[in-house]
Order: C-alpha cells, then sequence, then structure tokens
C-alpha cells in the first residue's frame, strides 16, 4: 500500500473516531503536506508569533513541517520558528519549555497565561481532554490544561541491533532485567564496545523511573508529602550504577540528553532514553535501532510494575495581544487535529496529546516499525498499578539536587547510599 495513502486513510479514520467520541488514530512517519481542496485563502495576515524550542535539530525539522503546513493555511499571521534560549531577551509567544527547565520557568507564575485560558478568551475549542499520562504541572487543580505537552516520552532501552547480532543474540533473547544485562554488556566490553551502554536524561530516566517501575515510592505521601527516594532498592540500584561506571559498563555523557548522540553515532550498546527518541534515532544511526522495555530488578517487590510520562510542554506567554493569542489558539486548534496529531507522534516519536490523538493506530501493521517505542512505553505506563507519581520532582530546586548527587556517585566521590541520603536531606531542607 502506497505510504502517503495509508496516511490519509488513518487521518480520516482518526475523524470518524473523534466524532464517534472513541480513540482516535495516530499517523504515518513521513506525512505528506495536506492537499488543499478549497479555494486558496486569503492573504495572510501581518502577525508573526515567535515559538521557541531547544528540542534538537532532527526535531526542529520535524516541528517546521507542521509549522509550515498550518502557515500555508493561515489567513491571520504566520508562526517562526527559533532556537534560543527562553531566558534571554523578551519571552518568546510560545516556549516549548524542556523538563530541566520547566522549575525556573514555573518559578515565576507571570511569564505564562494558561492554555486554557487562551483558548476560551480566542473562543477556540480546545479538543479533547488531557491524557492520562499527563504530567502534573501542565493541569491545574481543575484539571485544565496550562500548557500543551508536545513531547511526551516513558523510558526505554534502545540497542544496536547489528551489534547484538554479532554476539549471537536475537531479539527474542533481549534482556528484561538489570541482572541480565550484565553478561551482555560484559560482551561489549570484551569485543571492544567502548561503551556498553548509557543513559540520556539521567535524574528522569535512571533514578525516578526506576523507582517507580521497582515498585519503590519518591515520596511519603499524604498531606506533609516529603521526598523519600533513599530506599533499598534505590540505593540497590544506585550502587549497581556505580558499579557498572567503575568497570567500564556505564558512560555517562552528562545530565541532558548529550548520549543520544554518542549512540546514534555507534559508539554505545545499547541506551537509556526518553522513548520520543526513537525517530531521530533511526534516521540518523548506520545501524538497525532495537528497542525494548526499561529493565526492572527480578528481586523487587512488585516489579515490573509502572513508569511515567515526563517532556518538554508548550507554554504561552503573558502579555501579548488579542490578535497574536487568537492566531496561537488556532495554531493549537491545528496541532490538535487528527491528522496533525498522527503526523507529530509519527515523525517525532512523542506519546499522544490527549485522547483524540488516539493509541488505535499504535498496533496498525502499517504503523509497527514507525511507533515500535512508542508501543514499548504504552505497555509501560498501561502495566499494574504503581507508588503514585507526584509533582513534586517538577519543585525548583529537586531534580538539580538528584542530578549533583547522582554525579558524585558517579565519580566515586560519594558511596550510593550517602549520596542519596543526602539528596534528600537536602531536598528536605531547601525544597518547598
Amino acid at each position: 500500500m502506497d505510504r502517503h495513502f495509508a496516511f490519509r486513510v488513518l487521518a480520516c479514520t482518526s475523524a470518524v473516531l473523534l466524532g464517534l467520541g472513541m480513540p482516535t488514530a495516530q499517523a504515518r512517519k513521513a506525512a505528506a503536506p495536506k492537499q488543499a481542496t478549497a479555494a486558496a485563502p486569503a492573504a495572510i495576515g501581518n502577525i508573526e508569533v515567535e515559538l521557541d524550542h531547544q528540542l534538537g535539530e532532527d526535531k526542529d525539522a520535524q516541528l517546521r513541517k507542521l509549522i509550515e503546513r498550518f502557515n500555508a493555511q493561515s489567513t491571520e499571521g504566520k508562526i517562526v520558528v527559533s532556537t534560543r534560549p527562553w531566558g534571554q531577551g523578551s519571552l518568546p509567544h510560545m516556549t516549548i519549555v524542556s523538563e530541566q527547565d520547566e522549575d525556573l520557568f514555573l518559578d515565576n507564575k507571570s511569564r505564562f497565561k494558561p492554555l486554557w485560558q487562551v483558548m476560551k478568551d480566542a473562543k477556540v475549542p480546545l479538543a479533547g481532554a488531557p491524557s492520562k499520562y499527563m504530567v502534573p504541572s501542565v493541569v491545574d487543580s481543575s484539571n485544565r490544561l496550562q500548557a500543551l505537552p508536545i513531547a511526551l516520552s516513558s523510558p526505554v532501552l534502545f540497542y544496536n541491533k547489528d551489534l547484538l547480532t554479532k554476539l549471537g543474540v536475537n531479539e527474542a533473547d533481549v534482556p528484561r532485567t538489570w541482572s541480565a544485562w550484565i553478561n551482555v554488556l560484559g560482551r561489549f566490553y570484551t569485543q571492544g564496545v567502548r561503551c556498553p551502554i548509557t543513559v540520556s536524561q539521567p535524574v528522569f530516566n535512571l533514578y525516578e523511573n526506576a523507582s517507580l517501575w521497582n515498585n519503590q515510592p519518591l515520596t511519603t505521601g499524604g498531606k506533609s508529602e516529603q521526598f523519600a527516594g533513599n530506599g533499598l532498592v534505590q540505593i540497590k540500584h544506585m550502587a549497581m550504577m556505580a558499579s557498572w561506571r567503575k568497570a567500564g559498563f556505564l558512560y555517562y555523557y552528562g545530565r541532558g540528553n548529550e548520549a543520544e548522540a554518542h549512540f546514534a553515532a555507534g559508539e554505545c550498546g545499547a541506551m537509556i532514553a526518553p522513548s520520543g527518541a526513537y525517530p531521530s534515532l533511526v534516521r540518523q544511526a548506520s545501524f538497525q535501532v532495537g528497542v525494548t522495555s526499561y529493565p526492572y530488578h527480578d528481586d523487587a517487590y512488585g516489579a515490573p510494575a509502572r513508569t511515567v510520562a515526563d517532556g518538554p510542554a508548550l507554554w504561552v506567554a503573558n502579555g501579548k495581544s488579542a490578535a497574536e493569542y487568537r492566531l496561537i489558539a488556532h495554531f493549537i486548534q491545528f496541532w490538535l487535529q487528527p491528522d496533525s496529531q498522527v503526523e507529530w507522534q509519527v515523525n517525532a516519536g512523542y506519546l499522544p496529546l490527549n485522547k483524540a490523538g488516539s493509541l488505535a493506530a499504535t498496533d496498525s501493521a502499517l504503523l509497527r516499525n514507525e511507533t515500535a517505542a512508542t508501543r514499548v512505553a504504552l505497555a509501560e505506563l498501561s502495566n499494574k498499578p504503581s507508588p503514585a507519581a507526584t509533582a513534586f520532582t517538577h519543585k525548583v530546586g529537586v531534580r538539580r539536587i538528584l542530578a549533583e548527587e547522582i554525579e558524585q556517585v558517579f565519580d566515586d566521590k560519594k558511596p550510593p547510599k550517602q549520596g542519596l541520603d543526602d539528596a534528600v536531606q537536602r531536598i528536605r531542607t531547601s525544597v518547598r
């Protein structure tokens, strides 16, 4: 079946299901621009709205495809993309804020105008209820969207299929537990692989989700909730990661997504990273990229439990004009249309934006290759109940403290227990 025809079939199915109030479908990887079927729009207005992001070069290309389609049919103005840091100069009209910067961005509530309010004031419907995988910080106490979670992911394990084949490991035998991976990483190492395994965004992917996936709470819960991420399983996990680093199995490239470029370049055998990295890795790597579920500790009670999703969200700046907000509202409406969601989810690799994004196409035979990481992530997110995830790690300073203490452990300046104990103490005394 022609790829573009298949995309249009899935998009139409999405629209029908959405109209019936049912889950809608995901989309094709290389989506063709929608062909105009009506008269050409009137001359585009002179309004320009800046959308700023730091998603990286590959995601930038996918974002620009979406924006070009919007600009081509807009009569009010156009969206202009920039990649400057949002804190330098005047605040852009729209900013896609990374999870690493979110706490700083939200530290000043006057910076943004809630998305639901933008849409309401512009009299533009905000389609669909928030996804059940929503990051707590993007919804308010009434479950209204404050921002659009355009880049939600959950951690998975990527691996170099070509290297595993050389080791005689087929896909059915790819390890599922941390202990089983030791043998594979050791074989990578003896075969001269400089970086057997690495990790992208280690606080979220190697610590937070390792806790919840292994059925370990991160907080005490209750009205007087406190951080409590130094339990026995968490200490054991960090001790294992520290020992792997000493042995040359685990390479640490930084607090952000620096590891992804090294994996794509073929330097590493495996990588723990957000599921949304998948299509970019496939486009960049010269080898076959495999994906499997996030490893768990087979001696942790209740494991595997459930992961959580996180990722950059689109926030709208405060203090802009009514005309600019109308253009923004129509752009958001465009992004939430089934065909746009299909295109974005498959090309950029992120989880559905809301129920209109649908999970129906995820298992489609047409999309199995393009949505491999998404299917793994959704299975993890839908697994059995786990300790409730809270917005605690989104508070100002929490992830920074965790990153600092993890680096102390990885640099062999502190034993794992002391590093996590110190992190808990620092968070309890400095974060409110």
